[in-house]
């Protein structure tokens, strides 16, 4: 019986998840455990060391925030707590309603509108209608933005905590990774491959690479030999080397006395709504083809189950559910037995984490979608290439001229530079090999002659050996590396999902393709990003194939070829270059040595709790006369008993203490019980206020048992402020507005004053406006802008403690200014929002301190100073 069908709804609850980690992000991370919030810290953009991108390290925060804050429940029941406002989300903002004002917002639902409340309603039951066995979340993240380093990072940390905590059930014990195709399969060698270094703290590398034990499943005949109910294997396969089949042909008398019955297994998971999800009835009479590799997987512990390109396994559910074309899989049903079979077990699988490149299919959103980052998004913030496409009518029979437009505007943009060591390349797709042998390659060799190109620059990948060789493949995957010449590739069924080469710059699509999809897989292999400034690839397509483009781009992203070719940086690229001689500085550094020795303890420890000052801990109630807020009524009450406390015991105090001070229990009981207030007084008076402990009670402690001593030394170090660039120049781009070249009139009276590099190209008008003005103050000699190079590019750099994650990190002043008295000033320009943030403060306490140490000033300023004409102070 086919299950009734929910009303479909688009309720994109991923945008209040993450609404609600960014307004209680600081809350949320108390709760996390300390080896969690060392593995976020060290990934973090916003340090310069970290590897993830933005996109990356949100979607991590989101699994993280998921596994940790929501205990890994199943989404339903995460909606149902937000909804209903218990537990994790007790006093969370009403959404529709501003924090700030209180009052309604004109857009977005409202949850004191009834309408909205029905609709809420009706997301939790669409929710809960697609649940699983297991925790099912999907992460969407568009091509190009990392969904491989992702999930290999995800499941470094699933494993570091499952080794720390190994009986937290919500962490994975065990990994198995699906690919939908051979192409994905091989993109996800990068899990085994990667640097792990790049997104794991340095201490815990080693215990990675001693106990992880990797199984690519990439033959048919590959055994998994993993050993039963062991730890920390990654099984990474496409689907069909362990999918469940059924067995439709009957066995003849022969085979059925000949074969073994082992590989006939029998579904645990039974559930006849679920029939027309599949294609076929499940029940616990099913005979499921299986095979050595989902048996082996059954008998591996607290699996988690990574779907790479997750849109392969949704498309049946949601088809069935959103009244769309049903073609049958069985994927989800091999997912569903394998939770069956290991719950038998004894065990679970922990959770089905699916990463796609689109939270819709069908135009629908997916319901179990907790992050999203759009194909726009990814554009705008200069994740992907920016895109120009072209469009040719009636092109259809005109191979050869479609050809030569396309080559003759490809090489005259891309001729004779390279992008990281690399070749720019140019891919065509034809539909048929006899297309390509007839049709397609003539063309091109045609106008690779006309432009004196040489032939052994084409490569040809159709996936027929007497047409592709073994050689030819070889070169294919060595596309992206600076040895390979190969910049014309021409392709049948090749190049979709999976195929990462960065250093592709354009495509070519004239005849239509049998797959509609194809078009819109086929145009965005071109816009992985590549360097450090952003790219243009360049689209052409017949009229035929941008309709179909525009449909899919609605389709899976909402978007149209419009938005597409408007999408991405405006700056132009720029081309930076060193202007010799390089100038060099003189700079202190200053190193600081802390080392801690223990005291012998002498006498009686007298905590004085008497002299701590309590009164900033206590609760005070006052009345205001709303006519005049300045003037009570009546006197203030202390309201110090609302307060949540922790109600310690002499046990849990000496435990605590103990935890901090890193020294045995038993001591610290001794210790306490020798003060003169004795252990009962003191564990009274940290129940009165719990904020005793840590400001008073520790602190005295730590400086009765320890001695820390402050060990300084400068060094004087002469550092440049700009590095050579392996290749000629740096790439950089900029508003034209904010550019100030050597080469222009304006500033070439100023040559001598300044630029160390030929272009400089400012964040802001503000920097712009100061530099202007410092080029025309009297007092100033030299002035350099060396806020522009950020990413390891110059040595003049201040490091500093971030005073919210507190790791180390790098701050680059805007300008050196060397005066006429030969003394330098160290400026920085902020936005006057920016000046009292925490972070801008420790960038600026640092920087002082370089200053004095190497006799310069710091100045920072105002943007409305700095456009106002403020310089030098």
């Amino acid at each position: 019986m086919a299950k009734k069908k929910q009303a479909s709804i688009d309720f994109p609850f991923y945008t209040y998840l993450n609404l609600f980690y960014k307004q209680e992000r600081k809350k949320i991370r108390s709760t996390y455990r300390p080896l969690t919030k060392k593995f976020l810290d060290f990934n973090d953009p916003d340090s310069p060391s970290a590897y993830l991108r933005r996109p990356q390290f949100e979607a991590l925060e989101m699994y993280v925030f998921l596994k940790e804050y929501c205990d890994n429940q199943y989404l339903f029941k995460i909606f149902e707590e937000w909804y209903y406002k218990q537990n994790h989300f007790e006093g969370r903002p009403d959404i529709g309603v501003s924090a700030a004002t209180g009052q309604l917002g004109m857009f977005g639902p409202s949850e004191f509108s009834s309408d909205d409340k029905i609709k809420f309603k009706d997301v939790f039951e669409q929710i809960k209608s697609f649940q699983q066995t297991y925790p099912n979340y999907i992460f969407a993240l568009t091509m190009g933005t990392g969904k491989s380093i992702l999930m290999a990072t995800s499941i470094f940390y699933e494993f570091l905590l499952a080794n720390k905590y190994p009986k937290d059930e919500k962490y994975c014990h065990n990994v198995l990774v699906f690919a939908p195709d051979k192409t994905v399969l091989q993109s996800l060698k990068e899990i085994q491959t990667f640097d792990k270094s790049k997104v794991v703290p340095t201490e815990y590398v080693n215990w990675l690479e001693t106990n992880l034990k990797f199984f690519f499943l990439d033959e048919t005949g590959d055994a998994l030999n993993a050993i039963e109910r062991s730890r920390f294997n990654i099984i990474i396969s496409n689907t069909q080397k362990i999918i469940l089949k059924k067995q439709h042909k009957k066995q003849s008398a022969a085979l059925d006395l000949f074969n073994e019955r082992a590989n006939i297994y029998k579904a645990k998971y039974g559930n006849d709504d679920d029939a027309d999800l599949y294609g076929f009835d499940i029940n616990s009479e099913q005979d499921l083809i299986t095979n050595q590799r989902f048996a082996k997987l059954t008998r591996l512990e607290q699996l988690g189950i990574y779907v790479d390109e997750a849109h392969h396994i949704f498309g049946n559910a949601l088809a069935a559910d959103f009244g769309l074309k049903n073609t049958a899989t069985s994927l989800r049903v091999t997912i569903n037995e394998l939770a069956a079979s290991i719950q038998q077990a004894g065990s679970k699988v922990v959770g089905c984490y699916n990463y796609t490149g689109t939270p819709y299919v069908g135009s629908r959103l997916l319901p179990e979608v907790v992050y999203s980052y759009g194909l726009k998004e990814a554009i705008n913030n200069k994740y992907l290439k920016k895109v120009k496409i072209s469009s040719f009518k009636n092109i259809k029979d005109q191979t050869q001229a479609f050809v030569r437009t396309s080559i003759n505007e490809f090489w005259s943009t891309y001729k004779d530079k390279r992008y990281e060591y690399m070749l720019p390349k140019m891919a065509f797709f034809a539909s048929s090999i006899e297309e390509l042998e007839k049709d397609l390659r003539p063309a091109v060799e045609q106008v690779l002659s006309e432009l004196n190109i040489p032939m052994d620059r084409i490569l040809v990948n159709v996936g027929d050996t007497s047409v592709t060789t073994n050689d030819d493949i070889r070169e294919f995957k060595n596309l992206d590396t600076p040895g390979s010449n190969k910049q014309f590739i021409l392709l049948v069924n090749k190049g979709k999902e999976g195929w990462n080469c960065r250093s592709l710059f354009s495509v070519g699509l004239h005849r239509q393709p049998k797959s509609r999809v194809f078009v819109l897989q086929a145009t965005m292999r071109c816009l992985r990003a590549i360097g450090d400034i952003q790219e243009t690839g360049l689209v052409f397509l017949s009229e035929d194939n941008i309709n179909i483009l525009n449909d899919e781009l609605q389709e899976n992203f909402k978007l149209s070829v419009d938005d597409l070719n408007g999408a991405g940086d405006k700056n132009t690229p720029v081309e930076v270059r060193v202007v010799p001689p390089p100038v060099k500085v003189k700079l202190k550094k200053v190193n600081k040595l802390h080392t801690l020795r223990e005291k012998v303890l002498s006498g009686t420890i007298d905590l004085e709790l008497d002299k701590a000052e309590t009164d900033k801990y206590k609760i005070i109630r006052s009345e205001l006369n709303i006519m005049d807020l300045s003037k009570k009524i009546g006197q203030d009450k202390d309201f110090t008993h609302i307060k949540e406390k922790r109600e310690f015991s002499e046990l849990t105090l000496v435990a605590e203490i103990s935890r901090y001070l890193n020294i045995s229990p038993i001591r610290v009981k001794k210790i306490l019980a020798s003060t003169k207030e004795g252990i009962t007084e003191v564990t009274g008076r940290v129940n009165e206020f719990n904020e005793l402990l840590y400001d008073w009670v520790i602190p005295r402690l730590f400086s009765e048992l320890f001695e820390l001593k402050e060990y300084k030394t400068e060094d004087e170090v002469e550092v440049s402020l700009v590095k050579e660039p392996k290749e000629q120049y740096y790439r950089v781009s900029a508003k034209k507005e904010l550019l100030a070249s050597m080469h222009n009139e304006t500033f070439k009276s100023f040559i001598e004053k300044s630029f160390h590099l030929d272009n400089y190209c400012f964040d802001s008008k503000p920097e712009s406006q100061l530099f202007w003005t410092l080029l025309h103050d009297d007092q100033v000699e030299k002035v350099w802008f060396t806020g522009m190079l950020t990413h390891g590019q110059s040595d003049f750099v201040v490091n500093y403690v971030d005073p919210e994650s507190h790791t180390l990190r790098c701050y680059y002043p805007d300008f050196l200014v060397q005066l006429k008295d030969k003394s330098y000033v160290i400026m920085e320009v902020k936005a006057d929002h920016m000046v009292d943030d925490e972070v801008v403060k420790a960038k600026a306490a640092y920087a002082q301190q370089l200053a004095n140490a190497s006799n310069m000033k710091y100045q920072m300023i105002k943007g409305t100073e700095a456009m106002a004409g403020v310089g030098i102070a």
